[in-house]
């Protein structure tokens, strides 16, 4: 029993379906996968300008002048 001959346009045609499915699955979760990036983004902004402000604090030196 011979095989039959795979041609390029049968391989054209399996990688379009292949590529049409997972194109059809990005675009029903893009709007989702965009929310969580930006949420992880904020929360990654806020943790460091948190950061930035204690590390600030600490090296700061309060110099108090007293007249008398």
């Amino acid at each position: 029993m011979a095989q039959p001959r795979i041609t390029r346009a049968d391989l054209e045609a399996r990688f379009s379906d292949v590529q049409s499915d997972l194109q059809g699955r990005l675009d029903d979760r893009r709007q989702s996968i965009v929310a969580v990036v930006s949420a992880v983004g904020i929360v990654v902004l806020v943790v460091a300008y948190l950061f930035g402000r204690r590390s600030g604090r600490r090296k700061t030196t309060f110099v108090e002048i007293r007249r008398s």
